[in-house]
């Protein structure tokens, strides 16, 4: 279960733009791990999945609070970021397995931090600078996930 995205990020805008592409996959839920080093995207990323599945409003990093909820009129998504996690036993005390279910949204940042307290993933991205611009590489986890990285591979050949 490899199945593998990959494309250049050359600005911001672009980062968005595949954020909303990715909503348009979504829209039935998922979990989706967001790995790279800090400033590679991962936020940016996370603003156009959450913009692109309905929300209108500002769309903040949930670095200090660890988990931003966004609870649309057609899905809800929990944006978690857990770089500031010290333990991640604190996950268990704030009720982590009550966010994952399969209608909603559950985009994870710093998953590895996590380990053994979230579940596995749909699709697992990785963030990495090219340059001065950015590349994504999406690859699937599950069933679901190759599902969805179907989806934006068709969306791509039309």
């Amino acid at each position: 279960m490899n199945l593998l995205f990959s494309r250049a990020l050359e600005n911001e805008d672009a980062t968005v733009a595949m954020g909303r592409q990715l909503a348009d996959v979504l829209h039935l839920g998922g979990v989706i791990y967001l790995k790279g080093d800090l400033g590679a995207g991962k936020t940016t990323l996370s603003r156009g999945i959450v913009q692109g599945l309905g929300h209108t409003g500002k769309v903040k990093s949930p670095t200090y609070t660890l988990v931003e909820p966004y609870e649309l009129e057609r899905v809800n998504i929990y944006h978690f970021d857990l770089y500031r996690l010290g333990d991640p036993e604190e996950l268990e005390y704030m009720g982590i397995r009550d966010y994952f279910s399969p209608e909603t949204v559950c985009i994870v940042e710093w998953p590895d931090k996590g380990t053994g307290f979230i579940p596995k993933p749909d699709l697992a991205i990785e963030m990495r600078y090219v340059g001065d611009a950015r590349e994504i590489a999406i690859s699937a986890c599950s069933s679901r996930g190759q599902e969805l990285i179907e989806k934006l591979q068709s969306d791509e050949n039309k």
